[in-house]
Order: structure tokens, then C-alpha cells, then sequence
């Protein structure tokens, strides 16, 4: 299957590859706390994160570079400064435009279940 191809329109007009084959992103524990923990998630440009779904509501926080956040089958843009409040239980998956880095907050008890 072929790369498919995403315009960034932003002043410098570039294109950046997604890549179809799934990357798990870099993920570091930042801070914990009794109830929450805060991780730093990142990837490179054209990763495509693995698609899954959590069973509490969690917050994810992008402070580096651009990635597409698909769920429900929307794309939502995310770029430094933008936060997204992710709900239970909803299939989602993220796409690097650019290498980014996010904070994804998250009660400790949360549960993932990832999907092909």
C-alpha cells in the first residue's frame, strides 16, 4: 500500500509522508502522583501511532511539533499548545506531521486495548 501524502499549510506549504506502517511512539514517565501519571509520548515525522482505545477519560497535552489526532474518524490537528481531551472507551490513533513530543496525562488505573 502506498504512502499517503499530507499538506501541512502552514507558511512554508511543505508536504510530509505519512507512512502506512504503524510505529510505537517514545513514551517517558514524567511524573507520578496517587491517582495520575504524566507521560512524555513522541514520534518522528510520518509515524503512524498504533490505534487503541483507553477505558477512562485521559488529556493529551502537544508542547513540540505537529500530529493528527483520527478519532472517530475525524482528523483534528494538533500543534504546540493544543490540548485534546481523549474519552473512554474510543478508538483513536495519532499521525506525525512533524517529529512532536506531547504530555498525556492519565489517571493510573487507565487500561489500553490496541487494535490492528
Amino acid at each position: 500500500m502506498p504512502a499517503k501524502v499530507v499538506y501541512n499549510l502552514n507558511e512554508s506549504s511543505q508536504k510530509t509522508t505519512i507512512m502506512d506502517k504503524v510505529t510505537n511512539p517514545t513514551v517517558k514517565v514524567l511524573a507520578t502522583g496517587d491517582k495520575f501519571v504524566a507521560k512524555q509520548m513522541q514520534g518522528k515525522a510520518g509515524y503512524l501511532l498504533p490505534k487503541h482505545l483507553a477505558n477512562v477519560e485521559s488529556v493529551i497535552f502537544i508542547h513540540e511539533g505537529e500530529c493528527i489526532l483520527n478519532i472517530n474518524e475525524e482528523d483534528k490537528i494538533l500543534k504546540p499548545g493544543d490540548a485534546f481531551i481523549i474519552p473512554p472507551n474510543i478508538k483513536h490513533h495519532f499521525k506525525a506531521i512533524t517529529d512532536f513530543k506531547g504530555i498525556h496525562m492519565m489517571p493510573k488505573e487507565i487500561k489500553f486495548q490496541f487494535f490492528e
